[in-house]
């Protein structure tokens, strides 16, 4: 299960946010066929892309 949370800036998170983070974090991560694991050169493209739009979003 998924669960998402929008936090704005400067916002404390919840003592049952944390909880559930906490918890969150002893289980693995499991790739299947929707969500597959990202080879090194994907990965690298995934963060190079990432650092793009944080610029972009940044000197906006």
């Amino acid at each position: 299960m998924i669960k998402t949370f929008t936090i704005e800036t400067g916002q404390k998170l919840t003592e049952e946010q944390l909880a559930e983070i906490s918890e969150a974090k002893k289980y693995p991560i499991v790739f299947d066929d929707d969500c597959l694991e990202l080879s090194p050169a994907m990965m690298k493209a995934f963060k190079c892309a990432t650092v793009q739009r944080s610029r972009r979003k940044n000197a906006l």
